[in-house]
């Protein structure tokens, strides 16, 4: 696989939605792997952890939400869910949880697979363009490893999470806006910047002593974020 195409498991109990999503992926060079309900999804990456799951959060039995929930106590595996159009708690709970990120029901085929193989290469050349290490005080960031640490333990981060440490670390002192951060970060010219807002806040709970009171990630009022660094 190169580094834009990868294993991708469709998680969807709609089999028309899984039959075109997955002709989608593989007109874009994907091994595309497919099941209709959570437990079997579960099942199935034990076997094999692919390099992306693409995540319907409306499933029969075990829903998406706790999929997201499970796959992330073992993997950091990118993870795009499918939401529906207006189910806006959904899909902050999904990025509360640690998805990359999103599409909307009704969706473009094209446009989801747009999004996956833009989350592949961003995880990928993010790992392989830079063996630098990052340090501010006792955060550790290894960039080509892709692995951080904070006085001494590993952080569990998401691919989106790391990119965006890893843009605050390489940018401090700099205020960007929530648009900004979403162009720059997730590749995305448009979309809803409250998943800057939900990822900044994950962020902040795993890099901050009180994220309450955050020290390293700062709210610039009227502007968005800021980089100062641990005190």
């Amino acid at each position: 696989m190169g580094e834009t195409t990868g294993r991708v498991l469709v998680v969807d109990d709609d089999v028309t939605v899984r039959d075109v999503v997955r002709r989608y992926l593989e007109l874009a060079g994907h091994e595309v792997e497919l099941v209709g309900d959570g437990e079997s999804a579960l099942h199935r990456f034990a076997e094999r952890e692919p390099d992306l799951v693409v995540l319907d959060l409306m499933l029969p039995g075990v829903d998406g939400l706790e999929v997201c929930r499970r796959l992330r106590v073992r993997s950091a595996v990118p993870v795009v869910m499918l939401t529906a159009l207006g189910e806006e708690e959904d899909r902050i709970a999904g990025l509360q949880l640690g998805a990359d990120d999103y599409v909307t029901k009704p969706f473009s085929p094209r446009e989801l697979a747009l999004r996956v193989t833009s989350v592949l290469r961003r995880s990928r050349v993010a790992a392989t363009r830079s063996s630098s290490v990052l340090e501010d005080g006792g955060l550790r960031v290894d960039v080509g490893a892709r692995s951080a640490w904070l006085d001494g333990r590993e952080l569990s981060l998401t691919t989106r999470e790391f990119d965006l440490l890893v843009f605050f670390l390489t940018h401090r002192g700099t205020a960007f806006s929530r648009g900004e951060l979403l162009s720059r970060v997730w590749g995305w010219e448009f979309g809803d910047q409250s998943t800057v807002t939900v990822h900044v806040r994950r962020l902040r709970e795993k890099v901050e002593v009180d994220s309450a009171r955050p020290v390293r990630i700062a709210t610039v009022w009227g502007v968005g974020y800021r980089y100062d660094g641990g005190a």
